[in-house]
């Protein structure tokens, strides 16, 4: 028998669909492929980015970073603990400090959710005793309520009894029994202060009977499913003595500038002691991990915390009486960036003694940036930076401090030394920055009357002299340095000298 024939081709649409399947399939793996590219490049930008931040050492810490759930990021730097060399991990736990700030928030927004409360209501209604009857709960959601520090309460009978220790109840007695005025009238203006959530944390407590850290786990870390976050109250986190989580980062401060290792923060008295004393909670006791704070990210997304209408209203900038936003631009519970070219970012920092760390989202492009950073103040500013790299603006990469490294040198070998070093650096710009601002701030670092922690004073006015003389040759039209070495030289009792610099500093 002859063979079949091949069967003929269809006519028509059926004909083409093959073909066309065939092309679409190309297209999608070549966009696959695109994108996957692009999505490397954005990781090898971070790593490079973060990893230059390390290297200069300007960053200690975790950074994780997300979009649309997915972390595309995510990388550990550094020391959890200096002394022991304990390296931080993704399972390191951090303390939150402020960002804590956002629970308090999120629970006292899920009661207005379900009609427990209003925004507008007086904090009286719920605590009678409160001294300020025109306070409402957005006043202190969002810092504009105008009420002083607990300090300015609280801290004549601290140093009066220095065993006594604080906790909320004692808080509204604590008002009642040493009288302040407000800063100024709720509403009028904004400052961003503690003292606001300690007054949130016994409102929830009130109107939700329940304790405030049984509120905390029941109603936003099971359904977020963060099992790695904790209430743990500063008196333990700052406390030398006292136990602590064995994955958990222990702050640390660089008590200089030139300082080559940094101090554990609780190792020093004067913060030890002031957190024993100061046991409010609400502001700043928690610690969790980047990966829980992305729970975090991710329930506040889909629902599972807040409705919709509650949070576009949490980060929506407050209105002042008159008007205007307050000058944080502060919404309930979560700062909104000033910049939106890439989105409208909201988010919150939070900064003890030898800590930064920032939980910022970009809401537009659902985009999350979280960073750690023990021992520097630089969390907030990387954040910025890793948006910016997520979506394809340029960003000046970290080069390392000359001045840091010249006063290193300076304080251990001295001027000739540290001069040399400052020339062979200065020749490398890719690689050093040469910055005003850095060399002002290391003098006043040797002048050593910025003692805010109570450690031993270091006067080193040869030293200090020898930074501002420097920085006049480095930066001659600048009035700021003529007036900084002015300082300097009243300090050594050379006063004609130092009227000549002030004079300079008045021409420029």
């Amino acid at each position: 028998d002859e063979p079949e024939s091949p069967p003929r081709p269809k006519e028509g649409i059926e004909y083409m669909k093959q073909p066309v399947e065939r092309k679409l399939a190309v297209v999608l793996l070549v966009l696959f492929m695109a994108a996957r590219a692009g999505a490397q490049t954005r990781t090898n930008d971070l790593n490079h980015f973060f990893s230059a931040l390390s290297q200069n050492r300007q960053f200690n810490g975790n950074v994780l970073v997300a979009e649309n759930g997915n972390i595309i990021y995510e990388k550990s730097f550094g020391y959890a603990d200096y002394p022991s060399r304990i390296p931080n991990t993704k399972d390191t736990l951090f303390p939150l400090a402020s960002i804590s700030k956002t629970l308090t928030a999120t629970a006292i927004l899920q009661l207005i959710d379900k009609g427990m409360l209003r925004l507008t209501d007086q904090v009286v209604k719920y605590l009678p005793d409160f001294p300020f009857p025109a306070i409402t709960i957005m006043h202190l959601l969002s810092h504009t309520s105008g009420l002083p520090s607990y300090n300015a309460f609280f801290d004549s009978e601290r140093e009066a009894h220095p065993e006594k220790v604080f906790a909320n109840a004692d808080f509204i007695p604590g008002l009642l029994a040493h009288p302040k005025p407000l800063l100024y009238q709720p509403g009028e203006h904004g400052n961003y202060d503690n003292v606001n959530y300690i007054v949130l944390a016994l409102v929830l407590e009130k109107v939700s009977g329940r304790s405030f850290r049984d509120y905390v786990v029941t109603h936003i870390l099971r359904p977020a499913g963060m099992k790695e976050t904790l209430l743990v109250p500063f008196s333990i986190q700052f406390d030398p003595l006292k136990k602590k989580d064995k994955h958990m980062a222990i702050p640390h401060w660089y008590p200089h500038d030139y300082s080559d290792e940094p101090l554990r923060a609780d190792k020093m008295p004067y913060v030890s002691s002031y957190w024993h004393a100061y046991e409010f909670t609400g502001f700043g006791d928690y610690i969790s991990t980047t990966r829980d704070l992305l729970r975090y990210d991710q329930a506040l997304y889909d629902g599972r915390l807040l409705s919709e209408a509650v949070l576009k209203e949490a980060f929506t900038p407050v209105k002042l009486n008159n008007g205007n936003e307050n000058p944080g631009r502060y919404g309930l519970g979560w700062e909104v960036e000033r910049d939106a070219s890439l989105g409208k970012i909201v988010y919150h920092g939070g900064n003890a003694i030898g800590l930064s760390c920032v939980f910022s989202r970009n809401i537009t492009n659902h985009q999350t940036v979280i960073v750690f950073d023990i021992g520097r103040d630089i969390a907030h500013s990387a954040a910025n930076s890793a948006f910016k790299i997520l979506n394809g603006r340029q960003v000046s990469y970290p080069a390392k401090s000359i001045a840091r490294i010249y006063g290193n040198v300076l304080a251990g070998e001295g001027p000739d030394a540290a001069r040399n070093t400052l020339e062979r650096l200065r020749k490398d710009s890719v690689h050093y920055e040469l910055n005003e601002d850095e060399f002002n701030t290391l003098g006043y670092d040797f002048l050593g009357d910025n003692n805010p922690y109570h450690m031993p004073m270091e006067h080193k006015y040869a030293e200090a002299l020898e930074v501002f003389n420097l920085n006049i040759e480095l930066f001659p039209g600048s009035w700021n340095v003529y007036d900084s070495c002015g300082e300097a030289l009243l300090k050594l009792g050379k006063k004609q000298e130092a009227i000549r610099m002030y004079q300079k500093s008045l021409a420029l």
